[in-house]
């Protein structure tokens, strides 16, 4: 997959080389190409922004350096995403529906924003990471290009991202590894046991009681068979939660 990313700030995408993500890169599953939008003024000085019409605080983008900025891509084929609070929110289901595309552009904005003209002219979308407000697009864009990557073919084994959280609907169940055991706490017995059937079962139950424990509202919004509602039932009966 073919990310481009628009923003004035492109030296804020350095970490994105680290780790799962920057070997993803140099092992070709995805390319990442950063455009610096400051490229494209024609002011002498570089300037970007300018006051808003109508008053108010804070400085706003110019339209004709962010167009400018995404005609130099020729990206026809893109899907354009511009990150911002006002945005539909970036969900699991969301991050597997992009991760079907082969080219996506991200629109970073900052200050009080972009001009809607240019907004409603190139954008196909607009996210959001959280109900909050950030200094700019920069850091969703790195999320999103981090949670999507995830799902390119080859950046991940396959059956990583089927167990994680939020894949099946529900949370993840708890890891564990060596040593055997930490401050007078062993693992599991079911862990060692090699009994893999037993494993899966305990795994099942382990990831229902920790999506009732901390994200209840999921449940409904899954298919549980008749064993998740029993288990549902005695976790419950058991008073193991709050």
């Amino acid at each position: 997959m073919k990310f481009d990313v628009l923003s004035l700030f492109p030296e804020m995408f350095e970490p994105l080389k680290q780790s799962i993500i920057g070997r993803a890169e140099k092992k070709g599953y995805i390319d990442i190409n950063v455009i610096n939008i400051r490229d494209f003024s024609k002011e002498k000085h570089k300037k970007v922004d300018d006051t808003p019409y109508g008053g108010g605080a804070g400085m706003v983008i110019k339209p004709d350096v962010v167009y400018d900025a995404y005609k130099s891509l020729q990206a026809h084929d893109a899907k354009v995403i511009y990150l911002s609070p006002q945005g539909t929110p970036l969900t699991h289901q969301k991050v597997v529906e992009l991760s079907k595309n082969n080219y996506l552009v991200l629109l970073c904005g900052h200050y009080e924003g972009i001009d809607q003209r240019v907004i409603d002219e190139i954008v196909d979308e607009e996210i959001s990471i959280g109900d909050y407000v950030l200094t700019g697009g920069e850091l969703p864009a790195m999320v999103l290009i981090d949670s999507v990557s995830r799902y390119i073919h080859g950046v991940l084994n396959e059956k990583s991202s089927k167990e994680e959280t939020f894949a099946n609907g529900l949370l993840e169940y708890p890891q564990y590894t060596r040593p055997e055991v930490f401050l007078n706490k062993k693992v599991p017995e079911v862990l060692i046991s090699g009994n893999h059937a037993n494993i899966q079962k305990w795994r099942r139950r382990e990831s229902i009681k920790n999506t009732l424990k901390k994200r209840p509202e999921l449940l409904k919004t899954i298919n549980l068979s008749e064993s998740d509602n029993q288990i549902i039932k005695e976790i419950k009966n058991e008073s193991q939660l709050d």
